[in-house]
């Protein structure tokens, strides 16, 4: 039979990704949504026809618990979150409630299912648990690049919320013998990327721009420093982790870190523009307490997964300007949806 895999976050860039993997593997898959009229679940039912919905909320522990019985999943992604940093210093509760404390209450529904109990040798079959950990953990960081033992110094309350639950995935591993792994991501983003991201928001203007809908880009901080790859990599790492013989934790990232400016002259000649001709900074785009690098040693998923990221940056940044110069010139709404193929 065909092994299950539930995602929650499905109707996100990562949760698609994968979804689009497993179904490749032959996976059956189940997507958690809080509700069927949600307009995101109808475009990834028309996009991703095999994937089945079920409805829970990571707010709703009695959701979860249903909704991992109705599935018998034998694999959990948790992806699920309020994951537009900025947003989670003006909703921080939710913040907390969801991307936080949502790792519990899915670590629980899986716990009882499974009639898992503290001390008891974990059953062979159990369900696997992945964690979608974020570099946003390790903020101000205190050593380059950042491995799986590299201290933590979360700088946003969204940092916060995934700290916790990556501890709390170690905790469950390490107090009742389930397999919960977390992949500490760094930055990946995608022509699904929500339009409220920075990668998303450059690809977007650069194309408003060469279209003559808008003169110019307002920006923040342009000498932020990150690790980007592209999603449909990273999604592969998340599976490759749950096929190991035993649970660990991975950092996964290209090892290699580009400013916000050059992102910005990427874009802008991807699309034959000159940047310093649009690009505005705006102080009130900064981030209360800013991250200024993040960069990944991804040497360990090498060395024990096999893997390895595909997509370069500037074939990335490509990727996103030709998919976002098609979608306004079909005359798509970024505002509603991601650029989804």
């Amino acid at each position: 039979m065909a092994r299950r895999a539930l995602i929650t976050g499905i109707t996100g860039q990562d949760g698609s990704y994968l979804a689009e993997h497993l179904l490749d593997q032959g996976y059956e898959v189940w997507g958690l949504a809080r509700g069927q009229a949600n307009p995101r679940v109808s475009r990834m039912r028309k996009l991703l026809s095999d994937v089945q919905v079920v409805r829970g909320d990571l707010l709703d522990q009695g959701s979860l618990i249903s909704a991992v019985e109705r599935v018998q999943p034998d694999e959990v992604y948790n992806l699920g979150a309020i994951s537009f940093v900025p947003m989670s210093w003006e909703q921080a509760e939710l913040t907390a409630e969801v991307t936080g404390m949502g790792v519990l209450r899915m670590l629980e529904a899986i716990r009882v299912c499974s009639g898992v109990s503290r001390g008891a040798a974990a059953a062979s079959g159990q369900i696997r648990f992945y964690q979608a950990s974020s570099s946003e953990m390790f903020g101000q960081v205190t050593e380059t690049p950042q491995n799986e033992r590299t201290a933590f110094h979360p700088r946003s309350p969204y940092g916060v919320a995934k700290a916790y639950g990556h501890f709390l995935t170690q905790n469950y591993r390490e107090s009742y013998g389930m397999y919960a792994v977390s992949g500490i991501l760094f930055n990946h983003e995608s022509p699904r990327r929500g339009a409220e991201f920075v990668t998303r928001k450059v690809s977007l203007g650069v194309a408003r721009i060469k279209l003559g809908q808008a003169t110019e880009l307002r920006l923040g901080n342009l000498e932020a420093r990150r690790d980007w790859g592209y999603a449909g990599d990273y999604v592969k790492a998340m599976h490759l982790m749950l096929q190991a013989a035993t649970p660990e934790d991975y950092v996964i990232g290209t090892g290699r870190m580009k400013s916000v400016r050059e992102l910005v002259e990427a874009a802008f000649s991807a699309a034959g523009l000159d940047w310093e001709r649009y690009v505005v900074t705006d102080q009130t785009l900064h981030r209360p307490a800013e991250v200024d690098l993040l960069c990944a040693d991804p040497k360990k998923a090498r060395t024990q997964l096999g893997w390895e990221p595909r997509v370069a940056f500037d074939e990335l940044v490509a990727m996103m300007v030709e998919s976002d110069l098609r979608l306004l010139t079909d005359g798509g709404d970024p505002d509603q949806d991601s650029s989804w193929p």
